[in-house]
This record gives structure tokens, C-alpha cells and sequence, in this order.
């Protein structure tokens, strides 16, 4: 049975590659840091089974402190690591510049030192993201495009990225980086932009809320399914040589568009209800990003399935279901 470490499984990503590692036969554990509350709603439903075979197991454990990781890698010996963990919100990494850089690049680089002290290091997986690309310089972007970073989550993504080209081309580490673009999914954080959307559109609509503030309505994504973006997660310490590949769908939608889907799907016309605040602009804007995934495709097999309409209506249809619930309760409270 294979053993495979993820760090950040709490998050949406972690969840999803838990899901398809157990489905697969391995022995999971994710690394996830002390806390006074929980935090793990988004894999309950694999984790408060005893008697799921084979188990998922937490340990507890920080990007932050080299020492215990080295430790747990150590005790757990396993096949694969696969890099999740981040403070993964682009506009909070303006306001903790130094804290993203702490966990998104110091963080790699402990994990890294971990493995590559391993009497036999597991194959690693490192979440590089499209944000690197920032004022991007061609488009479509692929694993050949210049970086040009535009946040300071941006540019520790970039450190990351090298230190992990560096550590495969020094040491030999079997070391691979997934330039995920922007990819979603009703276990999506509800800052982020699209989960903002689909969660404000649907409480709109059973009218539990009036109003929806949002930055650059023209910014450009290319947003995939974040279910279909951990298989080629997965398919890269697959492979029989380490690589880095673009992870995208090739198409390229505005916030706007993403607005017009959703609550177009709810029969709202979202110009009554969207107000454009400045707070929500960032410093220094990334206007386009457009990934180029033919590599993954053609070395790795992976196709993105989950279109842009598709999965905006899952996760209006996720969410309107949570505001149902929400209205339901509101008004047993209210009698």
C-alpha cells in the first residue's frame, strides 16, 4: 500500500486529492496545524469514518517549523509528498507579506530539506501557481513563459517554483511543479472571488441579503474544476521522470462573464445588485491569465472535464442549497 503525505488537506485541494488517494488504495496523511477549532469540514466525510479502509490519518504539524517535519516524514516514510499548504489568497498577501512568504517559500524550502534528507525521498509534488505569471508577457501562458510576479504571494510562489526545479536538478529529487491556474468548486473558500459570487447570488435570491461588493469586474481567469486539477496532480509522480506542466482549460473568462452565469441561472440580473468597491482592488492588478496545458495533455493523458457554465452552475446549485438551509433555520429562530 502506498503512503502519501499532503499538506493543506483541510483546504479545497487537499480534500479533493484525500478523495482520489484513498479511492486509489493509499494510506493518506495530512499534515494540519494546531488549533482551537477544527477546521476540517471540508474531509469530515472521510475522516470521522474509523472504519474507512484504508484510513485517513492528520498529524499535526506547520510549514513553519522544519524540525517536525522532517520528523513526521521520517516516522511516516511515505511514497509521495504533495506541497498544498499556503496562505493562498492573493489580496491577503498585500496585507501579510511576510507571513505568505514565511509558508508559501520558506515553507517549501523546509519540506524540501525534509525529503531530500530521506534515506529514500518520496516523490514530491509542489503547488506552483498561474499567479506567477502576473503582468503575463505572451498569451496563452505556458511552462516556457517568463514570470513577472505581481504580489507577494506571486513572488513566493516563484522561490518555490525554483527551489524545487533546484533541489530535482542538485540532488536528484524525483521533484515536480503543477502551475495550476485558477480552479474552483463548491468547497471553495468563500473570500475568493467565485465562491463570493455564487454564495452572495444565492442568498440574494432566497432573500437573505442585498447587496454584493466586488473589485476589477474585467479581470480575465482561466477557471477549471478543482476535482478534475489534483488528478494531474496525482499523474505527475506518476510519471517516469519529473517535470513541471502547465494545469489549465485554455479558456479565459472575466469576473463579469462568471457574474452573468450565475445569477443569470438564478433568473437575476446581477447589474441591480453589484456594487464595485475599491477596497477590493489590488496594488498592482493581473489583468489576463490564459494557461496552455498541451504538455500535460500529451506527456501526462490529462483533460480538463468540467467547463466554465458547468462548473459555475455546480456551485450555484451547492450554494443555493446552503442559503435554502440558512433561510430555513432563519425563520424557525424567528417564531
Amino acid at each position: 500500500m502506498k503512503k502519501a503525505v499532503v499538506t493543506g488537506i483541510t483546504g479545497q485541494d487537499g480534500s479533493y486529492l484525500a478523495e482520489l488517494l484513498l479511492g486509489k488504495g493509499y494510506e493518506v496523511y495530512g499534515i494540519v496545524r494546531r488549533s482551537s477549532t477544527f477546521g476540517t469540514e471540508r474531509i469530515d466525510h472521510l475522516y470521522q469514518d474509523p472504519h474507512k479502509k484504508p484510513p485517513l490519518k492528520l498529524i499535526y504539524g506547520d510549514l513553519t517549523d522544519g524540525g517536525n517535519l522532517s520528523t513526521i516524514l521520517n516516522d511516516i516514510q511515505p511514497d509521495e509528498v504533495y506541497n498544498l499548504g499556503a496562505q493562498s489568497h492573493v489580496r491577503v498577501s498585500f496585507d501579510q507579506p511576510i507571513y505568505t512568504v514565511n509558508v508559501d517559500a520558506l515553507g517549501t524550502l523546509r519540506l524540501l530539506e525534509a525529503v531530500r534528507m530521506m534515506k529514500k525521498p518520496p516523490r514530491f509534488y509542489q503547488a506552483s501557481s498561474s499567479e506567477m505569471y502576473g503582468k503575463v508577457v505572451q498569451t496563452p501562458q505556458t511552462e516556457a513563459t517568463p514570470f513577472y510576479p505581481r504580489s507577494p504571494y506571486g513572488c513566493a510562489k516563484v522561490y518555490s517554483f525554483w527551489q524545487t526545479v533546484n533541489y530535482r536538478e542538485a540532488y536528484g529529487l524525483f521533484a515536480c511543479n503543477g502551475i495550476l491556474f485558477n480552479h474552483e468548486s463548491p468547497r471553495r473558500g468563500e473570500t475568493f472571488v467565485t465562491r463570493k459570487i455564487t454564495r452572495a447570488a444565492t442568498r440574494i435570491k432566497m432573500g437573505l441579503q442585498e447587496k454584493l461588493f466586488l473589485g476589477n469586474l474585467e479581470a480575465k481567469r482561466d477557471w477549471g474544476f478543482a476535482g478534475d486539477y489534483v488528478e494531474a496532480m496525482w499523474l505527475m509522480l506518476q510519471a517516469d521522470k519529473p517535470d513541471d506542466y502547465v494545469v489549465a482549460t485554455g479558456q479565459t473568462h472575466s469576473v463579469s462573464e462568471f457574474l452573468d452565469e450565475v445569477f443569470g441561472y438564478l433568473d437575476l440580473d446581477w447589474r441591480k445588485y453589484v456594487d464595485v468597491d475599491p477596497r477590493y482592488y489590488r496594488p498592482s492588478e493581473v489583468d489576463i491569465l490564459q494557461g496552455d496545458a498541451a504538455k500535460a495533455r500529451k506527456q501526462l493523458g490529462w483533460r480538463s472535464k468540467v467547463d466554465f457554465k458547468a462548473l459555475a452552475r455546480m456551485m450555484t446549485e451547492a450554494d443555493l442549497k446552503l442559503a435554502e438551509n440558512e433561510k430555513v433555520i432563519r425563520e424557525h429562530r424567528s417564531r
